[in-house]
């Protein structure tokens, strides 16, 4: 008894600080119905770092410390950490762990590390880049550019073709067919000679009055190259031998000698000389038929053999911009060549001359050299063809001559080989003669402003005499279209069609007042009015 007492004195006897943590698990077991007198060994296990670093040799050993009480000894087992990995930006040197990093420490750069990634990068996108290119990712199935073109991909708006990619191939340098194109070309092409017979009459400046105008010898190429004409004020000998009167060009579209000009080459000539490539002596051609508004001739020559031609093409399927050749004979050098593009389509030009005014339209532009001598030359496309007859060139500029396309040409060719009359094309009209309002007739006609056009004239018989209409009437608007000036209303005269109705709104002694006229066919009337 006295054992066990002091064994429960001693449970309960304060125990020091080293050893509080058993003696609260003594009470534990005695409050559980334990034994306390049975002592049980305690295990601890430390998983944490207590140290900023651990020396190797401990690495891998178990370390054993004793906890001593008043009654006895513990043995305590201590496991040491896995040795963590450092995270140091230091040498080997510098100490590793939780205690190396310094949050406030500069980060330090290095100009070769950079200089290394910079390099690295670059070489990584240029490779990207050249794979790119030779497996064509980004453009698809396109072809490279190769030799004189470049291929660019045009990507169409979705208005027009729902967004579809084309493939568009861009000319870098002049075609290499040209020479080509000549040589076939060349045989085909003739020079075409007017020849007159002399006139008992004197003639002043050189010729007459067609050649002197200085606008109409854009065709031509003032009276030819080498024609001889009498000396101004000088009479003619009235020999009877024929003097050349104008030169140009055409080409044989037949084999059976069937060749196509321009009529102002022609016109007027008392015989026509046609002088072909391989042939010493020049052929005396027929005319077959003309046609002044539309200046087209056709011409017969007869030959022991075929002759070579060149094929009409088609003009609409040449786009502005595209090569075109033009092959003449300008002021008498035999075939020469010349190369531009087409600038322009549906160009309308009005030509003087003695016998009244060529109105010319749906015209071809290009900037190939064309000058007087070239008329009725041929104007090709890259495939050799006809696509239109070189007919004027401006002589107050450069770059830019005309062509009569051969959508034109094949509507009338077969009238001008059988010498029918081709029917004029009707021309709308009113038949008044019109000027612009001066200021100082705004207050005698007692009109507003000088908007509109002044009547000076009106045509016997026109749709404009019929109508009513009367001299000093001012016209202000057609169909309730204002009208400025009398060109302006000439413009949309012109784009009426004849037997169109129109309502003319007239000022007349100060009142407003509407008139309904009838658009008419200039070509019937005998006499060419004003307008």
């Amino acid at each position: 008894m006295d054992e066990n007492k002091k064994d429960y004195s001693d449970f309960f006897k304060p125990q020091n600080n080293d050893n509080n943590e058993n003696t609260a698990q003594e009470q534990s077991r005695a409050n559980d119905g334990q034994e306390p007198n049975k002592e049980r060994p305690s295990y601890y296990y430390s998983y944490g770092p207590y140290k900023s670093a651990f020396n190797e040799e401990s690495e891998g050993q178990s370390l054993t410390t004793s906890s001593t009480s008043s009654e006895g000894t513990s043995n305590v087992e201590v496991t040491p950490p896995k040795t963590l990995r450092p995270f140091s930006f230091g040498s080997e040197n510098t100490p590793q762990g939780p205690a190396a990093w310094d949050p406030n420490a500069k980060k330090r750069s290095s100009v070769k590390s950079v200089f290394a990634a910079f390099m690295a990068g670059a070489l990584v996108v240029g490779a990207l880049m050249f794979t790119a290119d030779k497996t064509n990712l980004f453009s698809g199935n396109q072809p490279l550019a190769s030799g004189s073109s470049s291929a660019t991909t045009v990507a169409s708006s979705s208005n027009s073709n729902g967004g579809e990619v084309k493939n568009a191939a861009l000319d870098v340098v002049r075609p290499g067919n040209i020479a080509a194109i000549a040589q076939n070309a060349g045989p085909a092409i003739v020079k075409v000679e007017s020849l007159v017979k002399p006139k008992t009459t004197s003639r002043s400046n050189g010729g007459n009055s067609l050649f002197d105008d200085p606008f109409f010898r854009q065709f031509f190429g003032d009276n030819g190259g080498g024609q001889t004409t009498p000396k101004s004020g000088q009479n003619d000998t009235g020999s009877g031998q024929l003097q050349p009167a104008g030169m140009g060009t055409g080409f044989i579209f037949e084999k059976t000698g069937y060749i196509l000009t321009n009529e102002h080459v022609v016109d007027g000539a008392d015989e026509i000389q046609i002088t072909v490539e391989g042939y010493d002596k020049p052929f005396k051609a027929k005319l077959l038929g003309n046609s002044y508004d539309l200046d087209l001739a056709v011409l017969k020559i007869e030959g022991e053999k075929d002759f070579p031609i060149l094929p009409l093409g088609k003009a609409d399927d040449v786009n502005v911009g595209d090569w075109v050749v033009a092959i003449g004979n300008p002021y008498g050098f035999d075939h020469t060549v010349t190369v531009g593009v087409l600038s322009a389509k549906e160009r309308p030009i009005s030509i003087p001359d003695e016998k009244g005014t060529r109105e010319y339209k749906h015209l071809l532009q290009t900037d190939a050299s064309i000058n007087p001598g070239n008329s009725g030359g041929p104007l090709l496309n890259l495939n050799g063809e006809v696509i239109g007859i070189n007919t004027a060139v401006s002589s107050q500029a450069q770059g830019i001559g005309f062509a009569i396309p051969t959508s034109t040409i094949s509507s009338v060719l077969d009238n001008l080989k059988n010498n029918v009359t081709i029917p004029k094309e009707p021309v709308p009209y009113l038949g008044v003669g019109l000027q612009d309002i001066g200021q100082d007739w705004v207050s005698e006609l007692k009109l507003p402003n000088t908007d509109g056009a002044l009547v000076g004239s009106v045509q016997r018989k026109s749709p404009a005499f019929t109508a009513g209409l009367r001299q000093y009437d001012v016209i202000v608007d057609l169909n309730g279209t204002k009208i400025k000036n009398s060109q302006e209303l000439i413009t949309k005269v012109q784009g009426t069609k004849v037997g169109d109705k129109v309502t003319l709104g007239i000022i007349r002694d100060g009142k407003r007042t509407e008139v309904p006229v009838t658009v008419g066919d200039k070509n019937t009337l005998a006499e060419t009015p004003a307008q």
